[in-house]
């Protein structure tokens, strides 16, 4: 598997780049801020991008989409439930950020829709609580869950469509599902595991 990790823009959010080595192609999950820098790894790690995928809809995860899809061709994926906050700066907090329009994503995903790269496998699970559309991928069973699950802290849950219960019970039941060794790569901060946050993160006790 190609892997790749760019901290990216003022709120230092993980975009990650993950693609199939044997027909160099991939997918773009949240690219938040700096699509030039985004676009010049792409190209030199020699991909086609296939889908960018939001794990939700807030500007620090889906500030560069509309760059990268004109660089790719590439299609904007969201689940259909963060649709509407593309149209609104409040609740995209597009606000905070010099950007006044977002583009719409050109397909809506749903738990269980299955994407297939070559050799990666994609599987969407709806994890709300952090926003009421909140996914996780399972990119050939390693975990990128946006900002619903970090190292040893979880998503805000006091912006528009966030719930401190739904964010626990979506960690608890569809995250902490998986083996103690699955990878997870949150979208800020440092990579750790289902066993770790088990074992360490104190909102989960």
């Amino acid at each position: 598997m190609i892997f790749e990790k760019l901290e990216v823009g003022a709120f230092a959010s993980n975009c990650y780049i993950v693609g199939c080595p044997q027909i160099k192609e991939g997918v773009l999950i949240d690219p938040g801020a700096e699509g030039k820098i985004i676009i010049r790894r792409i190209n030199e790690l020699g991909l086609d991008i296939k889908y960018i995928i939001n794990t939700h809809a807030h500007i620090d995860h889906i500030g560069a989409n509309e760059e990268i899809k004109e660089a790719f061709n590439a299609p904007i994926l969201v689940h259909e439930a963060e649709v509407p906050m593309y149209r609104s700066p409040q609740a995209s907090l597009a606000l905070f950020s010099n950007k006044s329009k977002i583009g719409l994503p050109d397909r809506s995903l749903t738990e269980g829709d299955i994407l297939e790269i070559g050799t990666l496998k994609i599987k969407v699970i709806e994890t709300p609580g952090h926003t009421a559309g909140s996914i996780t991928l399972d990119i050939n069973g390693a975990l990128f869950t946006g900002d619903t699950l970090f190292n040893t802290s979880i998503g805000r849950t006091d912006l528009p469509g966030g719930s401190y219960r739904q964010i626990i019970r979506s960690i608890k039941e569809k995250i902490l599902t998986y083996p103690d060794e699955t990878k997870v790569f949150p979208g800020h901060g440092p990579v750790t595991t289902v066993g770790e946050e088990r074992r360490f993160n104190p909102f989960l006790s």
